[in-house]
């Protein structure tokens, strides 16, 4: 009906309630809270800046753009003086905070006591970020200037710049296995190394072979590691040369996936738990085989084309590349080159020198090195992340047959992995209907079904 019977907070994952309110107060998502006297203020001024604005178009001959300018700006006035608030009030910030044109904006470390401490994780990457954000968002800000759909006081409301959040983050710890040439110089010598595991692992030895007969050397390698158990990650120079790897692997029987930038972040997070869990054995990607990878079970990196110098093969990535291996006690590096590059040097040397220190200190105190044993549950699937997309997905009316059939990993796919992965898809199904999840079980119902049609197509085919 047309009656509120309860308000109340509820637990998205089960149901469960919370909490109970007699009233409860719902704000726009963009509303930027402020004073009456400000406000107005704000307004006048923001008048004023739209006349500079239009009067500009006009003497550029822009009167299509001047007159877009001053209604929009009209139209955001009006929304203000009636109801407090408009869309995109964000881009009138610098107004409300009384700021001057070109000054930095206010943001939450302006909150942080004086003596705080900013971690700043995989450096060599991060800190060229802090800069980025600027430039990428005054590009685009730039551009709806110029073209009359903001007031210049639009390009305000923006990031810091590098130099701003440099000035006001006094206390940095900088932290990579690779820093690059600022954190070094910044640091004036004052450098932490961490080279010791508490598990006693080492960093893999690193071993370089021609690149003639690549693959075959290579296919006679992940035959070894498979027969282990483990996992192995394949880093190739191009997205068109890691597809080609990957379908002449599974053309000869080899389970493998390939990973590029195409590829959403959670289907990303999955691939690599299916990796883990050995749903395949083979990973083949591009440059996302780098930072941030934790996993224990591969113990075979191997780098094709290492000696091609550039922003792939530079030293800091080969390493990176290399460290995936570290986590496993089987681990080892193979780079496929015809000549050893000054990078390739840098690795092989850096690599060599954190090993001995290891291999000191596992002798001087009787460490045996163990492997790692690691939940393959990812931090999504803990906070039913993955879960609650699914049933978003559920919700929607999608032909899951032809999902499957436009599906490039399900195209790569050999016979038995097919069947793999419909006895997967079966015992989820059967799963979310134990939980009662029956919207999840129709869905994979659907795709168990068309798996199976899959599977019969290309049987059909064959005889």
């Amino acid at each position: 009906g047309d009656e509120i019977e309860s308000l109340e907070t509820i637990n998205p994952k089960t149901g469960k309630r919370l909490h109970e309110f007699t009233e409860f107060n719902i704000y726009p998502a963009n509303l930027f809270v402020t004073g009456k006297d400000v406000l107005n203020e704000a307004i006048w001024q923001i008048q004023q800046d739209m006349v500079k604005q239009v009067d500009y178009f006009k003497s550029q001959g822009k009167y299509i753009e001047a007159k877009r300018i001053e209604e929009r700006v009209t139209y955001d006035v009006e929304m203000m003086r009636e109801l407090g608030y408009c869309s995109g009030i964000e881009n009138y910030s610098r107004y409300m905070d009384r700021r001057e044109p070109g000054q930095r904006p206010f943001c939450l470390l302006d909150y942080f006591p004086k003596d705080y401490l900013t971690v700043i994780d995989e450096s060599h990457v991060t800190v060229s970020q802090i800069g980025a954000m600027y430039g990428g968002d005054r590009s685009r800000k730039v551009n709806l200037v110029d073209f009359g759909f903001r007031l210049p006081s639009a390009i305000d409301n923006r990031p810091l710049k590098f130099e701003e959040w440099d000035s006001i983050a006094r206390q940095v710890l900088f932290v990579s296995a690779t820093p690059a040439d600022f954190e070094l110089e910044r640091s004036e010598g004052v450098i932490v190394e961490q080279l010791i595991r508490p598990t006693g692992l080492l960093d893999p030895p690193i071993e370089v072979r021609p690149s003639e007969n690549q693959i075959d050397d290579l296919l006679g390698e992940i035959d070894t590691v498979i027969q282990r158990g483990e996992r192995i990650l394949v880093t190739t120079l191009t997205k068109r040369m890691a597809e080609e790897f990957a379908k002449y692997l599974d053309k000869i029987g080899v389970s493998c996936r390939y990973i590029h930038s195409e590829v959403d972040t959670l289907d990303r997070i999955e691939i690599l738990r299916d990796l883990r869990e050995g749903v395949f054995d083979v990973l083949i990607g591009v440059n996302l085989l780098r930072e941030g990878l934790d996993l224990p079970e591969v113990s075979l990196v191997a780098v094709m084309d290492a000696d091609k110098e550039g922003f792939l093969r530079s030293g800091r990535s080969l390493t990176q590349t290399a460290g995936r291996a570290a986590r496993n006690i089987n681990g080892k590096v193979i780079f496929y080159a015809d000549m050893i590059t000054d990078s390739m040097r840098q690795t092989i040397d850096e690599t060599q020198r954190r090993r001995e220190k290891q291999v000191q200190y596992n002798e001087k105190h009787g460490i045996e090195p163990k492997q790692i044993v690691k939940a393959t549950k990812t931090i999504f699937e803990q906070s039913g992340l993955i879960d609650e997309r699914s049933k978003f997905y559920a919700d929607q009316e999608v032909d899951v047959a032809k999902q499957v059939a436009a599906d490039p990993v399900v195209q790569y796919m050999s016979d038995d992995q097919l069947a793999k992965a419909i006895e997967k898809t079966r015992r989820s199904m059967e799963k979310a209907a134990r939980d009662l999840d029956f919207i999840e079980a129709a869905r994979l119902r659907d795709e168990f079904f068309a798996l199976q049609n899959l599977l019969k197509e290309r049987a059909e085919l064959k005889n």
